[in-house]
């Protein structure tokens, strides 16, 4: 088994005074030789903008784009139609492929958003553009987790163009739980959105990533309330 730690602290910071950004992995004037992805997940981004500001239009081609967030509402709108927010409890995905513009703005005056941007490449380029999102509330299992994306249109949440499988959940302390791989080939990265945790030994607390290889099941413990994100991913 092969573990790769990244500290909260330890991530690539900026504030714009509009944005206050931390990069797990090398983004915009962060780079970092040692944390250019792992496998295909190439950006995870720790997100919040003030009331009223966001990213302007601007382009993409051939990611896959997640947004999951936090807090606050987000506003979406993009080249190929689609508008919409997504708030706490949603998962959108935009498969950008042979090319999109799209904007992200802070739907509220008054409140910041906060969420996590989150790029996979794909393993299929120059699909049709095409967007997607769907409420997890219906999903949620508590000390459970549960899937919110897959590579299946008919799988339980949202599909992309990669072999990548995300689940989240939210445990109680004291509790117990196992992770199965889809596939023994893939890696999982495991991020805390809060709590307090041991993963396969490792002790994990609030926005800690850790990354792992060659192991087909993972076993977590949790010592307080945590609320867990799990990425696994081709590493190729």
């Amino acid at each position: 088994m092969k573990k790769t730690l990244h500290r909260a602290g330890t991530r690539g910071y900026v504030n714009h005074g509009w944005l206050e950004s931390c990069h797990t992995f090398s983004f915009a004037a962060y780079h970092n030789v040692d944390r250019m992805n792992f496998g295909v997940l190439r950006v995870l981004n720790d997100d919040k903008v003030v009331g009223g500001s966001g990213f302007g239009t601007h382009p993409h081609e051939n990611m896959e784009i997640i947004s999951i967030p936090l807090e606050g509402d987000l506003e979406h709108k993009d080249s190929i139609g689609t508008s919409g927010v997504i708030k706490e409890g949603d998962i959108q995905v935009m498969s950008a492929g042979t090319g999109v513009f799209h904007s992200e703005q802070n739907k509220n005056s008054e409140i910041p958003v906060a969420f996590l941007q989150i790029w996979l490449f794909p393993n299929k380029k120059d699909v049709v553009p095409r967007y997607d999102q769907q409420s997890m509330d219906e999903l949620e299992k508590q000390n459970e987790f549960y899937q919110i994306l897959s590579p299946n249109r008919h799988d339980e949440g949202v599909w992309i163009y990669q072999d990548a499988y995300f689940n989240m959940g939210k445990f109680g302390a004291g509790a117990f739980a196992t992770y199965q791989l889809k596939n023994k080939e893939n890696g999982l990265y495991v991020f805390v959105l809060y709590g307090d945790l041991s993963v396969e030994g490792q002790d994990l607390t609030n926005r800690d990533g850790l990354g792992l290889e060659d192991l087909h099941e993972v076993c977590f413990e949790f010592k307080k309330s945590s609320h867990v994100l799990l990425m696994e991913v081709p590493m190729v």
